[in-house]
C-alpha cells in the first residue's frame, strides 16, 4: 500500500472548536489516521500529523484547507510563530511504497486544487519548489500575512497556482513535498551534558566552529564561522542531560535517513563515545518512525552477525529494535511506533487466523473467493521458498553459494510481502464491481457515470490477479533455482513451493479471464488477455521441468 504522511499547520491554537471542527474534517475520509493533533496557545498555531493513502490523503488536506479558511480570520490572528495564512504551511512526505518524484506530484495536485476551488494563493516550496529561492519556507514566508498583500505585487512573488490577489480571510498557503525527519536520541553512560555535546558537535553536518591556537574562533574574511564539517550528512544534533533517565543523550534530528540512517548514526556515536572513554547504552524514537529506515537497520545487524537476511520482516524489526537498544528508557512498540503500523485496518483477511480465513471462503460471501486463495497459494510459496534459503544459508557444504541463496531467499520474502496484500485487494476489488453496479441509472448522465464505473472496477479486478500471476512466476522460478541448488534435505519443500505457484497463477488467470469478458474496451481486452495467455503458457513449461526435476531427485 502507497502512503503518504501530511502536517499542515494551522493558524488556530486556542479556539478547542475550530481546533475539533478541522480534525473531524480529516477523519471523514475513508484510509486516513490522525496521528496527533498539537496545540499551541502562544504560538496561536495547531500542527496535525495524519497518514493514509495518497488520494485519500489529498482530499483530507483539501477538506481540512478548506474548513480552516471557512473558521480562520487572518485578519484578527496574532501568534508568536511566523505566519502567512489559515493553513499556513502543508507538506506531504513520502513514508511506504511511495517515491519522492510521485510525492511532488502529489503536492501540485493539491496546490492547484487550493487555488482553483478556495481562491487562495499557494507557493510551493522544498522539493517542489521550481526555484532554489522558494525551497526555503522562511523566504516564502517573509513578511508574514500582514506584507503578504504587497509581495504578491512583485513579479518575482508571483504564487506557484492561483492569483496574485490576496485572500484577506485566508492569507496564503505553501505546499510542497519533503523528507521524513526521524527524531533520535542516543543514550550514554554519564549525566555529563557537555560530553554529548562535544560528541554532538563532531557528528552533526554542521560541525564544530575551527578555532586558532589561542582558542578563539577562525572567521572568513566576510565574517562567516570557518567550519570543521561533522561525520553525518543531513544530520542535526545538540547534547543534552535528561533528569528523568539520569542519562545524557545526543539528540539527533535525521533530516534526510536515506542519506544518513539510524543505524549509521547509532555508530558514530558509538565510535565517538569510545574515544571518549564512554559507552553507548541504548537509544530511543522519538514520535514515529517509517518501517523502511528500521528494516534497514535490522539488515545492517543481521549481515553483521552473517546471518541470514532471507527473515520476515518482524524479526528484522526485532533484531533492530534489540541491536539500536530501543528498549532502553522507554517502550518500543512496533505496532504504535512505526508509521505504516498506524493505518487502521479493519477485518482485514492476512490478519484471520488459518481456520477463521478457510470459514470466512467457506461461507455464503463470494468475497473471499478464488482470487484471495490463489494470492494466498503464492504466498506460500514464497514463504517455503525462503525457508529452504534459511536451511541452505549456514550449511558449510552450500557456502560457496550463500550470495545466490540470500538473493533468492530475500526476494522471496518481498513475494510473499505483496501476494499477502492482494489477498484482500482482490476481496475489496470484487466489492467495488459489486458497489458500481448499484450506482443510480434513471437519466442518461447517471448510466454514463454508472457505465464508467464499472468499467474502471472491472479493470481493476484484472490488473490484482494478473499482478498475481506476475508475482507468482517469479515464485516459481525461484523455486526452480532453489531446488537445484539449495539444501537437498528441502527438496521436497521446494516442490511444494513450485506446485503452489503453478496453482496460485493457474487460479490467478481464471479471475483474469473471467473479468475480461464483462469489459467494453476491446483494446486493453485483447491486450492483457495476450498478456496473461503467454505468462499461463510460460508457466506450464516450468512447473514441467520442475517436477522432472524434483521427482527424479527425491
Amino acid at each position: 500500500m502507497k502512503i503518504i504522511e501530511c502536517v499542515p499547520n494551522f493558524s488556530e491554537g486556542r479556539e478547542t472548536s475550530t481546533i475539533n471542527s478541522i480534525v473531524e474534517e480529516i477523519k471523514k475520509t475513508k484510509l486516513i489516521e490522525v496521528l496527533d493533533v498539537d496545540p499551541g496557545k502562544d504560538t496561536n498555531r495547531t500542527v496535525i500529523t495524519f497518514i493514509g493513502s495518497p488520494e485519500s490523503v489529498i482530499e483530507a488536506a483539501f477538506n481540512a484547507i478548506k474548513r480552516a479558511s471557512e473558521l480562520i480570520d487572518m485578519q484578527h490572528h496574532t501568534g508568536e510563530h511566523p505566519r502567512m495564512g489559515a493553513t499556513d504551511v502543508c507538506p506531504l512526505i513520502p513514508v511506504s511504497n511511495v517515491s519522492m518524484k510521485e510525492c511532488i506530484k502529489f503536492s501540485k495536485i493539491l496546490a492547484k486544487r487550493v487555488a482553483k476551488e478556495l481562491d487562495i494563493p499557494v507557493f510551493l516550496y522544498e522539493e517542489s519548489a521550481k526555484s532554489i529561492e522558494r525551497q526555503n519556507l522562511a523566504n516564502i514566508r517573509k513578511g508574514e500575512y500582514e506584507g503578504m498583500a504587497e509581495k504578491l505585487l512583485d513579479k518575482k512573488w508571483m504564487p506557484d497556482y492561483g492569483e496574485a490577489v490576496m485572500n484577506s480571510k485566508a492569507g496564503v498557503t505553501a505546499i510542497g513535498a519533503r523528507n521524513y525527519l526521524i527524531a533520535y536520541n542516543v543514550n550514554l553512560n554519564t549525566v555529563d551534558k557537555k560530553i554529548a555535546s562535544d560528541i554532538a558537535l563532531d557528528i552533526r553536518e554542521l560541525g564544530r566552529a575551527r578555532r586558532d591556537s589561542k582558542g578563539k574562533i577562525i572567521r572568513f574574511p566576510n565574517g562567516k564561522i570557518n567550519r570543521k564539517p561533522g561525520k553525518l550528512k543531513a544530520t542535526k544534533a545538540v547534547g543534552w542531560y535528561i533528569d528523568e533517565y539520569k542519562k545524557a543523550q545526543v539528540s539527533m534530528n535525521l533530516i534526510n535517513y536515506k542519506v544518513t540512517s539510524i543505524y549509521k548514526a547509532f555508530e558514530e556515536v558509538r565510535n565517538q563515545a569510545r574515544k571518549r572513554g564512554l559507552r553507548v547504552t541504548g537509544s530511543e524514537i522519538v514520535g514515529l518512525i517509517p518501517k523502511e529506515a528500521l528494516l534497514e537497520s535490522g539488515l545492517y545487524y543481521i549481515e553483521k552477525q552473517n546471518k541470514c537476511k532471507a527473515v520476515s520482516e518482524n524479526h528484522i524489526i526485532h533484531i533492530a529494535i534489540e541491536s539500536l537498544g530501543l528498549n532502553e528508557i522507554s517502550a518500543f512498540d512496533p505496532k504504535l511506533n512505526i508509521v505504516e503500523n498506524r493505518i487502521t485496518r479493519n477485518n482485514q483477511l492476512i490478519d484471520l487466523k488459518v481456520g477463521e480465513f478457510t470459514d470466512e471462503v467457506s461461507s455464503h460471501s463470494p468475497a473471499p473467493g478464488g482470487g484471495s486463495v490463489s494470492s494466498l497459494a503464492g504466498s506460500l510459496s514464497a514463504s517455503l521458498i525462503a525457508m529452504v534459503s534459511n536451511l541452505t544459508f549456514e550449511k558449510k557444504e552450500y557456502a560457496s553459494k550463500n550470495n545466490i541463496i540470500e538473493e533468492i531467499g530475500f526476494r522471496a520474502q518481498n513475494i510473499k510481502n505483496h501476494l499477502n496484500e492482494l489477498i484482500d485487494s482482490d476481496s475489496d476489488a470484487f466489492n467495488m464491481i459489486i458497489q458500481s453496479f448499484k450506482l443510480p441509472k434513471k437519466t442518461l448522465e447517471e448510466q454514463k457515470n454508472r457505465n464508467i464505473a464499472i468499467e474502471k472496477a472491472t479493470i481493476n479486478a484484472i490488473e490484482i490477479p494478473f499482478s498475481v500471476m506476475k508475482l507468482s512466476m517469479e515464485a516459481l522460478k525461484l523455486s526452480k533455482k532453489i531446488a537445484k541448488i539449495g539444501n537437498k534435505n528441502s527438496l521436497s519443500d521446494s516442490g511444494v513451493a513450485s506446485e503452489m505457484a503453478y496453482s496460485s497463477i493457474n487460479g490467478a488467470y481464471m479471475n483474469v479471464l473471467i473479468n475480461l469478458k464483462d469489459l467494453k474496451n476491446k483494446t486493453y481486452k485483447q491486450k492483457m488477455n495476450k498478456k496473461a495467455s503467454e505468462l499461463n503458457r510460460d508457466a506450464k513449461k516450468i512447473i514441467k521441468e520442475c517436477r522432472t526435476y524434483i521427482l527424479k531427485n527425491l
